[in-house]
C-alpha cells in the first residue's frame, strides 16, 4: 500500500462570478453535500468553505487521483445537486476556471486557517482582489491561464 500525502488547494468560482451563494445556511449547505458526496468519491477533503461566489478547499489526492478528475467531479456533482434541489431561483453553474496549487506540510495550517476563515476574510476583500493575488503569488499569466 503506498503511503501518500499531497495537499492541493483548490479554488474555483460561481458562473461569471455571480453571488449565487448569498446566504451563510446556502454555503453551509453546499459545503456540507460537497464535503459528503466526497467522500462516497473517496476524496479527501481536508477543509471547505467559501463566500457568495467561490469555494475553497484543501484536498488531499490519492495515488489514483489526478487533479481535472477530482475537480469535475466536485464541481459537476454539487451543481448538479444545487439545481436538482432548486437552492436557488435560477440555474446554477460553477465557472469552468479554477486554481490548484500545491501546499506544503509546513503550510497547511496556514491555508486551512485561510479556508476557515473566509468569512471574515472576504468583508475587505473581494473575490476579485483575492483572484488577483493568486495569481501573482503563484506567478501564473491570466492571459494564457485563464483567457
Amino acid at each position: 500500500m503506498p503511503f501518500i500525502k499531497i495537499y492541493i488547494h483548490l479554488v474555483w468560482s460561481t458562473y461569471q462570478r455571480l453571488p449565487l451563494l448569498n446566504t451563510k445556511e446556502l454555503r453551509y449547505k453546499v459545503w456540507k453535500h460537497i464535503k459528503e458526496n466526497s467522500k462516497e468519491k473517496e476524496i479527501f477533503i481536508d477543509s471547505i468553505n467559501g463566500f457568495s461566489d467561490h469555494c475553497h478547499c484543501l484536498i488531499s489526492l490519492s495515488s489514483n487521483q489526478n487533479i481535472e478528475k477530482v475537480v469535475q467531479l466536485l464541481k459537476g456533482e454539487s451543481s448538479f445537486w444545487i439545481n436538482k434541489n432548486q437552492l436557488i431561483p435560477n440555474k446554477f453553474q460553477w465557472q469552468k476556471e479554477y486554481f490548484a496549487v500545491s501546499v506544503s506540510e509546513s503550510m497547511v495550517d496556514k491555508v486551512r486557517n485561510y479556508i476557515n476563515n473566509q468569512e471574515l476574510h472576504h468583508q475587505n476583500k473581494t473575490y476579485e482582489q483575492e483572484f488577483n493575488e493568486f495569481i501573482t503569488k503563484h506567478q501564473f499569466n491570466s492571459d494564457n491561464d485563464f483567457g
